[in-house]
């Protein structure tokens, strides 16, 4: 369950340096349009139900729209001002929302180890993706006034991208009440995608070919057909079918592989600051995942 959100990682560091000589729309419906295809033709050929019931239309729609076209348009947005790793942790704090979402749409439970975990989680998120101007002036290690420290419209556009992705997972389980959810999972990135094609189109009169190098299509290739096929496909069929607070918690393991693949493509280093927040993201998945039978132990 893991493997969606290493693949995820590593495709946000193969996306940067695509998105500022591409454009967002057009990287992010590269990343959707050929990856839906992938998936619906994986669905037929294994003989899995393509067709999407009447009765979940409405929230399909609806899902369309949160989970492919917004949340690629903020997310592609939010990596040509963020960079791969800090933009990865700020999307990540989505499974603090998931757990609260869950538990108040589907009643699913979370002991106080498994709050534990998310206060972890969010600490990880905090220690990797705060300036260290804000934190250190926090622990009176300088006296740099916050209003100093520069911010920039695109932590706004990842926290965005955030609540689309933690929508898509809640809205993931309306959507499937007949329909099968890897045929739901190509279908809404394929109809997602056409969108933002139309939206770049009208922003560069129909120039769809980018003046990429071989290697960069191959990132776009990785990034839509691993981060985006295999790792949606795997993604919404687990989040269908698993305990969905445990398994959105480990999205906090994300930004560890960004941050990771980061500096290896693109020198992207971690400082102190962020290897605990490394640490803190560890223990949050341990805690959540764990919580069930920690919270038994601590009763027995």
């Amino acid at each position: 369950m893991i493997l969606p959100f290493a693949l995820w990682g590593t495709s946000m560091a193969a996306m940067t340096p695509l998105v500022s000589s591409a454009g967002p729309e057009l990287v992010a419906s590269l990343r959707l349009l050929p990856a839906g295809i992938l998936v619906l033709i994986t669905t037929y050929l294994f003989k899995r139900d393509l067709k999407i019931y009447r009765s979940d239309l409405k929230w399909f729609l609806v899902f369309t729209f949160v989970d492919a076209t917004l949340f690629q348009l903020f997310l592609t947005y939010g990596i040509s001002k963020t960079g791969a790793g800090l933009g990865s942790v700020l999307i990540d704090s989505q499974p603090l929302l998931v757990a609260i979402l869950a538990r108040v749409i589907f009643g699913n439970l979370i002991n106080p180890i498994g709050w534990l975990g998310l206060l972890f989680g969010l600490g990880g998120i905090v220690f990797l993706g705060v300036p260290k101007e804000i934190l250190e002036n926090l622990w009176l290690m300088s006296d740099k006034s916050i209003s100093d420290v520069s911010f920039n419209v695109g932590e706004l556009w990842m926290l965005a991208a955030s609540l689309a992705m933690a929508l898509g997972t809640i809205l993931i389980r309306f959507t499937c009440t007949k329909s099968d959810p890897v045929a739901v999972t190509g279908w809404h990135m394929v109809l997602g995608s056409f969108p933002l094609i139309i939206k770049h189109g009208l922003q560069t009169n129909f120039q769809f070919i980018p003046d990429w190098s071989i290697f960069d299509w191959g990132l776009m290739t990785f990034a839509s057909l691993f981060g985006g096929a295999l790792a949606y496909g795997l993604f919404f069929y687990f989040a269908n079918n698993k305990e969905i607070t445990g398994f959105s918690t480990l999205a906090f393991l994300t930004p560890v592989f960004a941050l990771l693949t980061g500096g290896v493509w693109l020198d992207e280093r971690l400082t102190y600051i962020q290897w605990i927040g490394v640490v803190f993201v560890l223990i949050s998945v341990f805690f959540v995942s764990q919580r069930k039978s920690l919270w038994e132990k601590t009763n027995t």
